[in-house]
């Protein structure tokens, strides 16, 4: 099966925490110029954002909320080859950790994107937040990206992106144990519906190949937009040139409370 530059990720699977789920993906897609912002915040106030019964994952004591700018691209069902009028758009997330049956996810709080289409189909069959938005990224010579987002979503809660990031360092793998490891690497994502069933998605791509980053963050109130306090500079930064990711189904797996 072509994917395009690299070969299927799913030839790749020793990393995973867990084998790959039944079944065939559904969805392929790319992550490209991604800016991993990572901000470490209280538990206690993360806690009542979250539904139960997901329990917050935390790295030493501590809980983290992200948000994460970036470039998608070659979006597809299986067996359809990516259109690049509907498959490519910037997309913007917030997201925290969490866990349920020994299998560490993420949750998210919102993710923006500049494409009405996969915003309809993302929610109508993920259950995620996803929001319209009028998002431009641009790239310059020095290999700074600019990066603006506004919601425009009709009836959500306002939220703005502008800043500007680059890689600034050697591509690695992060080390199992390590706080970069532990945020990124990440097999499965939960979501809610509108009657409050708790479903799971699994998803799988190689390892992350990460850079250190260096960013500037002009205006940040995406994760205010869903009622969390961010300061102005985050604890962390990583930089991903470019991933190719699969995705399976959601499952339904608990009514949450």
């Amino acid at each position: 099966m072509v994917f395009g530059w690299t070969d299927d990720p799913t030839k790749v699977v020793a990393h995973r925490p867990w084998p790959l789920p039944r079944g065939t993906w559904v969805m392929a897609q790319r992550w490209n110029t991604l800016l991993f912002a990572h901000w470490q915040v209280s538990a206690d106030a993360l806690r009542p954002l979250v539904p139960q019964p997901l329990t917050l994952d935390l790295h030493a004591g501590a809980a983290w909320v992200s948000v994460t700018p970036f470039y998608l691209s070659h979006l597809r069902p299986v067996g359809i080859p990516a259109l690049p009028w509907v498959s490519e758009f910037p997309e913007l997330n917030v997201r925290t950790y969490v866990t349920l049956d020994n299998k560490p996810g993420v949750y998210f709080f919102s993710l923006d994107a500049g494409n009405q289409l996969a915003v309809i189909a993302a929610r109508a069959t993920y259950h995620l937040p996803y929001y319209q938005a009028s998002m431009s990224m641009r790239e310059g010579r020095d290999g700074m990206i600019q990066y603006h987002s506004r919601r425009t979503h009709a009836g959500a809660p306002p939220a703005a992106f502008d800043g500007q990031y680059r890689p600034a360092g050697k591509i690695s793998e992060s080390q199992p144990g390590s706080l970069d490891y532990w945020l990124t690497e990440r097999y499965c994502l939960y979501s809610l519906d509108s009657a409050h069933h708790l479903y799971r998605a699994e998803i799988h791509h190689r390892p992350w190949a990460l850079q250190p980053a260096e960013a500037e963050i002009r205006r940040n109130t995406m994760a205010e937009a869903s009622g969390i306090a961010l300061g102005p500079t985050p604890q962390r930064l990583s930089f991903a040139y470019q991933l190719d990711v699969v995705v399976w189904l959601p499952q339904r797996i608990a009514p949450a409370t």
